[in-house]
């Protein structure tokens, strides 16, 4: 028989998702992957249903519902303070995840160099090897997860032709300063790098931080592709709604890699999520204040367990440093995890390109309910450490 294509045989099903099953399995409180286990707000959920009711059933416009993508435009207008030509410089995907593909796919070549910072969203270095691309890996140092600007510079003069930032982080919870940001900038002007950003938790944010748009940049609106979803933002992982924002004769290009992905995202979902794009700010405020608060409830246990962790900025990721636990492996440390405390959380080394067993992620994207549910069984934790 022939074989399947080498492409596939270098990267693993992803652990995230994995951890979900294994939780289900063991019947353990799921940290793991990163998804609310409360409703979306009662008014989208119905305008999902009117959606339906109004026979929204067969292709909307590949690239986004008119009326979807004019309410996108208006809300990305109003938070980034530039204007957003609905018509010209969107396209609407199945999630963020479709997103970055298509980004990736638009701009880079097979043999091409994407530049990625260490530890990263497990999909992206699977995007590259899809895409025939080789990934150039630039640390976030440890506990704070600081970039060297020395180390960043060689990524760049390596011949990159896009550099991926996720801002606010997954896995890492960081949130980029505006100096921080303009060094990168800098640096893709300098030797003429794509920008493809994940920018997922935009509203995420923590501690009086603000969410700075990198295509907001001096410079930068030509050379970003910015991708996102209305997923984290409005409790509705499961319906899959991203997009891409990119100067028009970008979108012009990903525009056909979209079509010939997925053709297009579940029509209904795209004339319901409207009503969410028209949500006032005061959403958005309190959206990071019960996010905010979620975070203190998990930190108050983990505190508790002696264990030592990164406090988030950004996002609702925590990163436990699990090596006084005695695990020589994450991965036999998560399945020990899941099944005997109780608790499921995703292996940190499905976030780094070396050997990195330190590390554990949990979410807090759950219900105080579950979180102190959760807490509780964290805290036999302290029975291991050594």
């Amino acid at each position: 028989m022939p074989q399947t294509s080498h492409r596939t045989a270098v990267f693993t099903e992803s652990l995230i998702r994995e951890m979900s099953r294994v939780a289900t399995r063991y019947g353990a409180i799921n940290l793991a992957q990163g998804f609310p286990d409360w409703d979306p707000p009662a008014v989208l959920v119905q305008a999902a249903k009117d959606a339906m009711d109004a026979g929204r059933h067969q292709y909307a416009v590949t690239w986004g519902a008119p009326e979807l993508r004019t309410a996108l435009g208006a809300k990305l207008t109003r938070f980034m303070g530039v204007p957003v030509e609905a018509d010209r410089e969107l396209v609407v995907t199945c999630g963020a995840t479709e997103a970055m593909m298509v980004a990736m796919m638009t701009v880079c070549d097979p043999g091409d160099k994407v530049g990625l910072f260490s530890p990263f969203y497990e999909n992206y270095n699977a995007d590259a090897i899809l895409t025939g691309a080789q990934a150039v890996h630039v640390p976030l140092h440890p506990p704070h997860y600081r970039f060297d600007p020395a180390e960043l510079r060689r990524a760049f003069a390596s011949g990159l032709k896009a550099f991926v930032l996720c801002n606010p982080s997954n896995p890492c919870g960081r949130v980029f300063t505006r100096e921080e940001l303009l060094q990168i900038a800098a640096l893709a002007e300098e030797f003429d790098v794509w920008v493809l950003t994940d920018e997922v938790y935009e509203h995420i944010v923590f501690d009086g931080r603000n969410h700075v748009y990198f295509s907001t940049l001096p410079g930068m609106a030509r050379r970003t592709l910015m991708c996102s979803s209305l997923s984290k933002t409005f409790s509705i992982t499961g319906w899959r709604l991203g997009y891409v924002h990119a100067a028009p004769d970008v979108i012009a290009q990903a525009r056909k890699v979209h079509d010939f992905l997925t053709v297009g995202a579940a029509a209904p979902l795209q004339h319901a999520v409207v009503t969410a794009l028209n949500f006032p700010a005061s959403y958005y405020d309190e959206l990071a204040g019960e996010y905010a608060a979620s975070r203190e409830v998990l930190l108050s246990y983990l505190d508790r367990t002696g264990l030592s962790y990164t406090r988030p900025e950004g996002a609702y990721f925590v990163m436990l440093d699990i090596s006084s636990l005695g695990y020589a492996n994450d991965v036999e440390f998560a399945h020990w995890m899941t099944r005997e405390i109780g608790v499921a959380p995703v292996p940190g080394s499905s976030f780094f390109p070396h050997p990195e067993h330190r590390y554990v992620r949990l979410n807090f994207a759950k219900k105080p309910a579950t979180l102190h549910a959760a807490g509780a069984r964290l805290l036999k934790l302290r029975d291991y450490v050594r």
